[in-house]
């Protein structure tokens, strides 16, 4: 069924059964007082069925989302046969125009959920979009990159405690998911405390479209979609996949110049060199070793560090999954998440480290 807070209609503008509409959301006002108004894409099907909201720039520099919500709304095949589909393909406008990751008034959105009408700018935007969209919802998906100057492999994260939020993220089918509620105040944890399991899609850099992760996030939705019988169609996962239970950032010891030995997405044992620190003439100063086994879920794209700013962040790998075995079962799934390695790597310089300094 809809949910109780009817998505046929958008403050006196309706959306009929079996239709689409374009409907602007006003969120806020300029400094002259002219509305400020989000575009969102509202399609229905002619049958009942769960609404799902799916939102992209909520930070406002975060663009990989917005072109696979883009890409949503011109699939004339995305037709659906029960239930209703909420596009937003910017959601923080005001960032945005701004090429942001902030409001105007410096905070974060993604922090200041489920918002007050009385409160500062963020907070009125934050619970108007959360009242207007996330409140005629039944299920959530929110699409992030990583923030500036690093890149994320794609996965999932949510709540998998939340039996309905484990549905969405495993049918969304990144082949690494990561468990936790989210911070406070964030879209997805405030949307699941109201009633409204929601996921978000991590993947690539901030001002980009990058073509492979637009692709694994219209593949994601479109599962989640399938799964949740809105769409015709089965859904699309890699042979391997694994949840993230604790992750860790390893960060650089001293300054100096990076050569990576690993990328995005690469699956790395305990003890592997991860990268060599040098100086601007090249000679090591020192070496950067992995923890545990783990994934590379994260890492910046920027070479020149200082001490103490975070270099890779890795997820650690279940008990009893290890490195080699699931890079080769990728290898050997040849699927989408192996050309996903190979782009995001494209962006880096990644090196071996010789057996003997290695060891």
């Amino acid at each position: 069924m809809d949910s109780p807070k009817h998505v046929g209609n958008w403050s006196g503008k309706e959306v009929p059964a079996g239709e689409q509409r374009s409907i602007h959301l006003a969120v806020s006002e300029s400094y002259s007082g002219i509305s400020l108004r989000i575009p969102i894409f509202v399609q229905r099907a002619v049958n009942p069925g769960p609404v799902v909201f799916v939102t992209a720039a909520l930070h406002g520099d975060e663009l990989n989302g917005t072109g696979a919500v883009r890409q949503l709304i011109q699939d004339e095949n995305l037709e659906l046969k029960a239930g209703a589909l909420i596009l937003v393909p910017v959601l923080n406008l005001l960032a945005f125009e701004r090429h942001s990751r902030y409001l105007p008034d410096r905070r974060d959105l993604n922090r200041c959920f489920p918002g007050s009408f009385s409160g500062s700018l963020a907070g009125r935007v934050a619970r108007t979009i959360f009242d207007e969209i996330v409140g005629r919802s039944d299920y959530g998906i929110d699409l992030h990159t990583a923030s500036v100057r690093r890149t994320n492999y794609p996965n999932v994260r949510g709540d998998l405690s939340d039996p309905k939020v484990s549905m969405l993220a495993e049918s969304f089918g990144t082949d690494v998911i990561m468990n936790g509620p989210g911070p406070a105040g964030a879209l997805r944890r405030e949307a699941c405390l109201a009633g409204c399991p929601t996921i978000v899609m991590e993947g690539g850099e901030v001002w980009k479209a990058e073509p492979r992760i637009v692709e694994i996030a219209v593949r994601g939705v479109r599962n989640v979609l399938a799964k949740l019988e809105m769409i015709d169609g089965e859904a699309e996962v890699p042979e391997a996949r694994f949840h993230v239970e604790t992750a860790k950032w390893v960060r650089a010891e001293k300054g100096g110049f990076l050569q990576f030995h690993v990328g995005p997405g690469d699956f790395v044992e305990k003890g592997q060199p991860l990268a060599t620190n040098t100086t601007l003439l090249g000679f090591e100063r020192s070496v950067l070793i992995s923890p545990f086994d783990s994934v590379v879920i994260g890492m910046t794209t920027l070479p020149a560090v200082s001490p103490g700013e975070p270099v890779f962040h890795l997820g650690r790998l279940p008990a009893g999954v290890k490195p080699k075995t699931v890079d080769r079962q990728r290898v050997s799934d040849d699927g989408l998440e192996s050309r996903v390695v190979e782009d995001l790597a494209s962006n880096l310089v990644v090196v071996d480290r010789p057996e003997e300094e290695a060891s």
